[in-house]
Protein backbone atom coordinates (compact mmCIF):
# COMPACT_ATOMS: atom_id res chain seq x y z
CA UNK A 1 0.00 0.00 0.00
CA UNK A 2 1.55 3.54 -0.92
CA UNK A 3 2.18 6.39 1.27
CA UNK A 4 2.54 4.11 4.72
CA UNK A 5 5.77 3.29 6.73
CA UNK A 6 7.42 3.89 9.72
CA UNK A 7 10.42 5.86 11.32
CA UNK A 8 13.25 3.63 11.08
CA UNK A 9 14.73 4.53 14.93
CA UNK A 10 11.35 4.42 16.83
CA UNK A 11 8.89 2.11 14.28
CA UNK A 12 6.15 4.75 14.77
CA UNK A 13 3.85 4.44 12.27
CA UNK A 14 3.45 7.47 9.34
CA UNK A 15 1.83 8.25 6.54
CA UNK A 16 4.22 10.21 3.97
CA UNK A 17 2.64 13.26 2.65
CA UNK A 18 5.12 14.71 0.58
CA UNK A 19 8.37 12.03 -0.22
CA UNK A 20 10.53 15.24 -1.03
CA UNK A 21 10.50 18.94 -0.08
CA UNK A 22 11.18 21.79 -2.75
CA UNK A 23 14.90 22.75 -2.28
CA UNK A 24 15.00 19.72 0.58
CA UNK A 25 15.39 16.24 -1.62
CA UNK A 26 16.40 14.63 1.21
CA UNK A 27 13.74 15.48 3.40
CA UNK A 28 10.46 14.69 3.26
CA UNK A 29 6.88 15.68 5.06
CA UNK A 30 5.01 12.86 7.22
CA UNK A 31 2.70 12.58 9.78
CA UNK A 32 2.49 10.65 12.86
CA UNK A 33 -1.22 8.45 12.43
CA UNK A 34 -0.92 7.26 15.96
CA UNK A 35 -0.50 10.56 17.16
CA UNK A 36 -4.13 11.66 15.23
CA UNK A 37 -7.62 12.10 17.10
CA UNK A 38 -9.16 8.63 16.28
CA UNK A 39 -11.73 10.26 13.83
CA UNK A 40 -8.93 12.09 11.47
CA UNK A 41 -7.09 8.63 11.85
CA UNK A 42 -9.68 6.28 10.55
CA UNK A 43 -10.67 9.19 8.04
CA UNK A 44 -7.01 9.28 6.78
CA UNK A 45 -6.15 5.69 6.90
CA UNK A 46 -9.55 4.83 4.79
CA UNK A 47 -8.42 7.75 2.15
CA UNK A 48 -5.19 6.01 1.87
CA UNK A 49 -7.01 2.44 1.16
CA UNK A 50 -9.12 4.10 -1.11
CA UNK A 51 -8.34 3.26 -5.22
CA UNK A 52 -8.45 7.54 -5.29
CA UNK A 53 -5.40 7.72 -2.82
CA UNK A 54 -3.60 4.83 -3.68
CA UNK A 55 -3.93 6.52 -7.32
CA UNK A 56 -2.59 9.91 -6.24
CA UNK A 57 1.33 10.19 -6.84
CA UNK A 58 1.74 12.14 -3.70
CA UNK A 59 -0.59 11.90 -0.38
CA UNK A 60 -1.06 15.51 -0.22
CA UNK A 61 -2.76 15.43 -3.63
CA UNK A 62 -5.59 14.13 -2.23
CA UNK A 63 -5.26 15.72 1.12
CA UNK A 64 -5.54 19.18 -0.20
CA UNK A 65 -9.35 18.03 -1.12
CA UNK A 66 -10.68 16.07 1.04
CA UNK A 67 -12.21 16.76 4.09
CA UNK A 68 -12.24 15.15 7.65
CA UNK A 69 -15.53 14.30 9.63
CA UNK A 70 -15.68 18.08 11.24
CA UNK A 71 -15.66 19.31 7.78
CA UNK A 72 -12.44 20.99 7.78
CA UNK A 73 -9.72 20.01 4.75
CA UNK A 74 -7.63 17.51 6.00
CA UNK A 75 -4.73 18.61 4.35
CA UNK A 76 -4.74 22.66 5.87
CA UNK A 77 -5.90 20.84 9.17
CA UNK A 78 -3.26 18.73 9.68
CA UNK A 79 -0.64 21.45 9.20
CA UNK A 80 -2.65 24.01 11.33
CA UNK A 81 -2.69 21.53 14.32
CA UNK A 82 1.35 20.41 14.13
CA UNK A 83 0.55 17.55 12.80
CA UNK A 84 3.09 17.57 9.69
CA UNK A 85 6.56 16.91 10.46
CA UNK A 86 9.57 17.30 8.60
CA UNK A 87 12.36 14.37 8.32
CA UNK A 88 14.92 12.92 6.81
CA UNK A 89 14.30 10.31 3.76
CA UNK A 90 16.56 8.22 5.28
CA UNK A 91 14.75 8.13 8.27
CA UNK A 92 11.85 6.70 6.77
CA UNK A 93 11.15 2.91 6.17
CA UNK A 94 8.17 2.25 3.76
CA UNK A 95 6.42 -0.66 4.16
CA UNK A 96 3.81 -1.28 0.83
CA UNK A 97 3.49 -4.54 2.03
CA UNK A 98 3.69 -7.11 5.11
CA UNK A 99 6.56 -8.45 3.83
CA UNK A 100 8.36 -5.91 1.66
CA UNK A 101 10.47 -2.29 2.96
CA UNK A 102 12.51 0.17 1.53
CA UNK A 103 13.92 2.85 2.94
CA UNK A 104 12.42 6.57 1.20
CA UNK A 105 15.57 7.51 0.36
CA UNK A 106 16.18 4.85 -2.15
CA UNK A 107 12.76 4.41 -3.04
CA UNK A 108 13.24 8.40 -4.23
CA UNK A 109 16.16 7.36 -6.37
CA UNK A 110 14.74 4.27 -8.03
CA UNK A 111 11.66 6.42 -9.06
CA UNK A 112 13.91 9.20 -10.28
CA UNK A 113 15.60 6.92 -12.40
CA UNK A 114 12.53 5.20 -13.97
CA UNK A 115 11.09 9.00 -14.79
CA UNK A 116 14.60 9.84 -16.24
CA UNK A 117 14.95 12.71 -13.80
CA UNK A 118 16.96 13.54 -10.37
CA UNK A 119 15.63 13.05 -7.42
CA UNK A 120 15.79 16.98 -7.00
CA UNK A 121 13.23 16.97 -9.71
CA UNK A 122 10.72 14.85 -7.55
CA UNK A 123 9.83 17.71 -5.31
CA UNK A 124 6.51 18.84 -5.76
CA UNK A 125 5.98 22.06 -6.84
CA UNK A 126 2.92 22.42 -8.50
CA UNK A 127 0.01 24.06 -6.53
CA UNK A 128 1.88 25.78 -4.76
CA UNK A 129 0.49 29.78 -4.93
CA UNK A 130 3.50 32.45 -4.94
CA UNK A 131 1.05 35.23 -3.68
CA UNK A 132 2.33 36.06 -0.65
CA UNK A 133 -0.05 37.00 0.58
CA UNK A 134 -1.60 33.64 0.65
CA UNK A 135 0.52 32.75 3.22
CA UNK A 136 -1.17 29.41 4.06
CA UNK A 137 -0.61 27.58 1.08
CA UNK A 138 2.96 28.80 0.78
CA UNK A 139 3.83 27.70 4.27
CA UNK A 140 2.83 24.00 3.18
CA UNK A 141 5.56 23.94 1.20
CA UNK A 142 8.04 25.49 2.60
CA UNK A 143 10.81 24.01 4.87
CA UNK A 144 11.59 26.50 7.14
CA UNK A 145 7.78 26.72 8.65
CA UNK A 146 7.29 22.80 9.33
CA UNK A 147 7.83 21.63 12.69
CA UNK A 148 11.52 19.52 13.14
CA UNK A 149 10.41 15.92 13.87
CA UNK A 150 9.81 15.04 17.18
CA UNK A 151 11.02 11.35 16.81
CA UNK A 152 14.25 13.34 17.56
CA UNK A 153 16.27 11.15 14.61
CA UNK A 154 19.83 12.62 15.60
CA UNK A 155 22.69 13.92 12.88
CA UNK A 156 25.30 11.46 14.18
CA UNK A 157 22.84 8.42 12.63
CA UNK A 158 22.72 10.58 9.70
CA UNK A 159 26.31 10.73 9.55
CA UNK A 160 26.60 7.41 10.22
CA UNK A 161 24.31 6.30 7.21
CA UNK A 162 26.47 8.76 4.26
CA UNK A 163 29.57 7.17 5.75
CA UNK A 164 28.27 3.86 4.90
CA UNK A 165 27.23 4.55 1.72
CA UNK A 166 30.62 6.89 0.68
CA UNK A 167 32.87 3.57 1.59
CA UNK A 168 33.78 1.77 -1.00
CA UNK A 169 32.16 -1.99 -1.25
CA UNK A 170 33.55 -5.05 -1.75
CA UNK A 171 32.75 -7.44 -4.65
CA UNK A 172 30.30 -9.31 -2.33
CA UNK A 173 28.66 -6.22 -0.82
CA UNK A 174 28.27 -5.00 -4.29
CA UNK A 175 26.16 -8.21 -5.14
CA UNK A 176 24.23 -7.97 -2.32
CA UNK A 177 23.22 -4.26 -2.76
CA UNK A 178 22.54 -5.15 -6.44
CA UNK A 179 20.39 -7.87 -5.31
CA UNK A 180 18.45 -5.72 -3.05
CA UNK A 181 17.86 -3.02 -5.73
CA UNK A 182 16.61 -5.73 -7.87
CA UNK A 183 14.17 -6.73 -5.51
CA UNK A 184 13.05 -3.12 -4.74
CA UNK A 185 12.70 -2.44 -8.58
CA UNK A 186 10.64 -5.57 -8.86
CA UNK A 187 8.13 -4.19 -6.00
CA UNK A 188 8.21 -0.94 -7.37
CA UNK A 189 7.09 -2.70 -10.65
CA UNK A 190 4.62 -4.40 -9.03
CA UNK A 191 3.17 -1.08 -7.75
CA UNK A 192 3.25 0.70 -10.95
CA UNK A 193 0.87 -2.12 -12.94
CA UNK A 194 -1.42 -2.79 -9.80
CA UNK A 195 -1.54 1.44 -10.44
CA UNK A 196 -1.74 1.03 -14.34
CA UNK A 197 -1.64 -1.88 -15.37
CA UNK A 198 0.38 -3.10 -18.69
CA UNK A 199 -2.01 -3.21 -21.92
CA UNK A 200 -1.98 -6.76 -22.64
CA UNK A 201 -0.45 -7.89 -25.83
CA UNK A 202 -2.36 -9.00 -28.73
CA UNK A 203 -1.81 -12.40 -29.59
CA UNK A 204 -0.85 -13.31 -33.43
CA UNK A 205 -3.23 -16.26 -34.76
CA UNK A 206 -1.31 -18.59 -36.87
CA UNK A 207 -3.40 -20.49 -39.86
CA UNK A 208 -2.16 -23.94 -40.38
CA UNK A 209 -1.95 -24.79 -44.38
CA UNK A 210 -3.63 -27.63 -44.74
Amino acid sequence: MKHVGKMVNNGAKIAVVYRTLPGDSGSALVVGTGSLPDSWHDSLMSLIQDVSGQQANELADILSVRKFPDGTTMLESLHVNGHLKKVPTSGVMMTPSSNAQVLLSELNQLIAENKGVSVDQLAITDGVNPNPRTKKSADLSNPVTIKEDVTKTTSSSVNAESAVVEEELSPTQMRSRADALFKQAQMLRKQADAIDPPKPKSKKIVEKAE
